[in-house]
C-alpha cells in the first residue's frame, strides 16, 4: 500500500489505515481508488472494496467515510477523490452544481428508525414517546438530520434532542455508549449494530426515505477505475450486498 501525505481535506472517519484526500506515492502497476462515502455505507462499501480489489489486480481502494454534506463540500472545493457517494440527493447536488460530481445516479434507499438500548428500557414505541427522554439525532444540515426534521414535523412532535451529531454513526454511538436513551438513525445502522440496539420502526418513515446517490468526480485520477466502482455498486453484486445490509432499492 502506498504511503500518503495529507492535505487540508481531513476530518472524515477513515478506514483501511489511510486518509482519502491525500496525495499518493504509488509506483509501478499499483493504482488507488479514493471513495468518499456517507458514514452509513461503511460496512457494505468496505466489503465491496475487498471484492473490487480482488477483481482488479494492483488496485487499492481507499475510503473516507463521514457526513455526506461535508464530503460533498470537500469534493466541490476540489479535494482529491475518484467517487462520491452520498446519503441523499441534496448533498450530491452540492458537488454536482460545482461541476465536481458527474452524472449522479441513485443506487439505494434508506429510512429512519428509533434506536434504543437493548430491551428498550425507556419504553419508546413512537416519535411522541421521545418527549421526556434523552434522545439525539443528526444535525440539520446532514442527510439523516434532514430526514429526521421532516419526520418530526410531519408527526407534529415538538420534542427537542439532547444533542445534534455530525453524522449517523456519531448519533448511534450516543445510544451504544449509554449517553442517550434513543436516537433517530438509519435502519441499516441499526442492523449493523446487531444486538447493541433495538430498532423501533417509525410510522410514516417511508415519506422521508433517503435516496443514495453515487457519481464519479471530475478530479478523478482514473476515470475508468471510478466507473468500474460505480458499475459494481449499481450492478447485481452491489445490489445484493446493499439489500443484505438493509438498504432498499431505488
Amino acid at each position: 500500500m502506498a504511503r500518503r501525505t495529507c492535505g487540508r481535506w481531513v476530518g472524515a472517519v477513515v478506514v483501511a489505515g489511510v486518509l482519502a484526500g491525500c496525495t499518493s506515492g504509488a509506483s509501478g502497476d499499483e493504482r488507488s481508488l479514493q471513495v468518499l462515502a456517507a458514514a452509513s455505507l461503511t460496512e457494505v462499501f468496505t466489503d465491496l472494496g475487498e471484492e473490487f480489489e480482488a477483481a482488479h489486480d494492483g488496485v487499492d481502494v481507499e475510503f473516507s467515510f463521514g457526513s455526506s454534506t461535508d464530503l460533498a463540500e470537500q469534493a466541490a472545493d476540489g479535494a482529491p477523490g475518484d467517487v462520491l457517494a452520498t446519503a441523499d440527493e441534496a448533498a450530491m447536488t452540492v458537488a454536482a452544481d460545482a461541476g465536481a460530481a458527474v452524472g449522479p445516479a441513485i443506487f439505494a434507499t434508506n429510512t429512519l428508525v428509533i434506536a434504543t438500548a437493548p430491551g428498550n428500557p425507556a419504553g419508546i414505541e413512537s416519535l411522541a414517546d421521545l418527549a421526556g427522554t434523552t434522545w439525539v439525532r443528526c444535525a440539520d444540515e446532514v442527510p439523516c438530520g434532514r430526514a429526521a426534521v421532516a419526520l418530526l414535523e410531519d408527526a407534529g412532535v415538538p420534542a427537542e434532542p439532547a444533542s445534534l451529531e455530525e453524522d449517523v454513526r456519531a448519533t448511534l454511538d450516543k445510544v451504544t455508549s449509554g449517553e442517550a436513551d434513543a436516537a433517530l438513525v438509519y435502519a441499516t445502522d441499526a442492523v449493523s449494530a446487531g444486538g447493541s440496539v433495538d430498532a423501533i420502526e417509525i410510522e410514516g418513515a417511508d415519506a422521508a426515505r433517503n435516496a443514495y446517490a453515487v457519481a464519479p468526480l471530475a478530479q478523478a485520477a482514473d476515470a475508468d477505475l471510478a466507473r468500474a466502482w460505480i458499475d459494481l455498486v449499481t450492478g447485481p453484486e452491489g445490489r445484493a450486498a446493499l439489500a443484505g445490509a438493509g438498504f432498499g432499492q431505488p
